[in-house]
């Protein structure tokens, strides 16, 4: 479809195309509440929806598309699949821009896939073996996020990591390296791949803080441990100040959504892994 600045040329507002902080209006209504009246009916709703997250719809898909005309593409039809699925009662409750991106990056896939598989020719097995196809810029994207993941981590940590899921060593092989038992280093590593989660979805967020005009103070504090609270993983009286700041900040607790909803594809027996090196 060609690229279009509104989400929908007929039913949805006129939007300004230009990029919008996270909450322009504090006093203003969360993304649920702007969710619940698009499927009620207003337009004007989708419009704010529309400006308050289009930046970071342009910026991912910045990342996955080969060209800007692309992603403005790319951006203009995630709005409008997302507006008509608000509009037919479906999409999300909450988290509006992680579902947003999520439709996006399903765009990019579904697309390189149909333009890989248009062939004119009557024997198609000729150009499609039926190897799985893999979308290298998602997968780059992907990869960049774990490596920067990886890259947080202590050196005990990542040096188990390295040499058991990439290398593929085994405990026993690894534990005369790190001094350690076989055991002390299956140990080690579990804790490592947890820390690698959390991690992983903290670079989710990126350097993204809330404006303080937004909400109360201690934005830094809550969005640097939000990768930990999405796992589990803080005590329970960080947990309690965590909870304490997001009752009280609904931009805290936008992002805190949208990682919820990132993390909930992340299973807890698999971390993300940093690429091998180049030789």
């Amino acid at each position: 479809m060609p690229a279009q600045d509104a989400p929908n040329a007929q039913d949805a507002p006129n939007a300004d195309p230009r990029p919008h902080p996270a909450d322009p209006d504090p006093d203003g209504p969360g993304d649920a509440e702007l969710i619940a009246a698009v499927r009620a009916g207003s337009a004007d709703a989708y419009g704010v929806l529309y400006r308050r997250h289009l930046a970071a719809a342009r910026a991912q898909a910045r990342q996955l598309a080969g060209c800007p005309a692309e992603a403005d593409d790319l951006v203009a039809e995630a709005f409008t699949r997302l507006f008509t699925m608000l509009r037919d009662g479906g999409g999300p409750d909450t988290a509006f821009r992680a579902y947003l991106l999520t439709v996006l990056r399903h765009i990019r896939y579904d697309r390189a896939r149909r333009d890989r598989r248009v062939q004119l020719s009557d024997d198609m097995t000729r150009h499609d073996p039926g190897v799985p196809w893999r979308d290298t810029a998602l997968d780059g994207f992907e990869s960049g996020l774990a490596t920067r993941a990886f890259a947080r981590l202590p050196e005990r940590w990542r040096t188990v990591l390295w040499r058991t899921e990439v290398e593929q060593e085994t405990p026993a092989e690894v534990a005369p390296l790190l001094g350690l038992t076989p055991n002390g280093v299956s140990a080690l590593a579990y804790r490592a791949r947890e820390g690698l989660r959390q991690a992983y979805l903290q670079e989710h967020l990126g350097p993204r803080v809330p404006d303080p005009a937004g909400g109360p103070d201690g934005h830094d504090a809550t969005v640097g441990r939000l990768g930990a609270w999405s796992r589990g993983g803080l005590t329970a009286r960080q947990r309690a100040e965590v909870n304490a700041h997001l009752a009280t900040c609904p931009p805290c607790r936008a992002l805190a959504d949208e990682l919820a909803e990132v993390g909930g594809g992340l299973c807890r027996t698999a971390a993300p892994r940093p690429a091998r090196a180049a030789s």
